[in-house]
């Protein structure tokens, strides 16, 4: 792996994770709850009024936000290098780990680790660690 130094973009990065830290803080400030997709999500599953409409709006912001972005400006060029078969799989796979896991990236990773939480200390660490042995395999032991 090597980093395109040409288009590096470190401060955009900062600025994204920033964003990323303050509205996490101000959700949880708000709303007393974690960040968390899946939770977010999986509770649209088993709806109660007042609590499925904030997580409506969660989500549908997840879905807008991309389109008003593409309104402003062009899309980036994107290459996935994966068939269709394997990107399904991959996403039943990334499901079943965030149930398993009571979690998912981002609730454990951004929510829980800035709380302290064990719990999510140990399924981030558990995350990156199947990460990058997947990374590994993939690229030096199956190509």
């Amino acid at each position: 792996m090597s980093i395109d130094w040409t288009t590096f973009t470190p401060w955009s990065a900062l600025a994204g994770g920033a964003i990323i830290g303050v509205a996490v803080a101000l959700f949880a400030l708000f709303n007393g709850r974690v960040t968390g997709i899946s939770g977010i999500a999986g509770g649209l599953l088993r709806p109660s009024f007042p609590d499925w409409t904030w997580r409506a709006a969660f989500l549908g912001g997840l879905i807008v936000a991309p389109l008003a972005y593409r309104l402003l400006k062009a899309p980036p060029d994107l290459t996935i290098a994966a068939d269709y078969p394997t990107l399904v799989l991959a996403g039943i796979l990334v499901g079943v780990g965030t149930r398993y896991g009571s979690g998912c990236t981002s609730g454990h990773g951004v929510c829980g680790v800035s709380r302290l939480s064990p719990r999510s200390l140990v399924a981030t660490l558990a995350f990156m660690a199947a990460g990058f042995a997947t990374v590994f395999v993939s690229h030096h032991i199956f190509s």
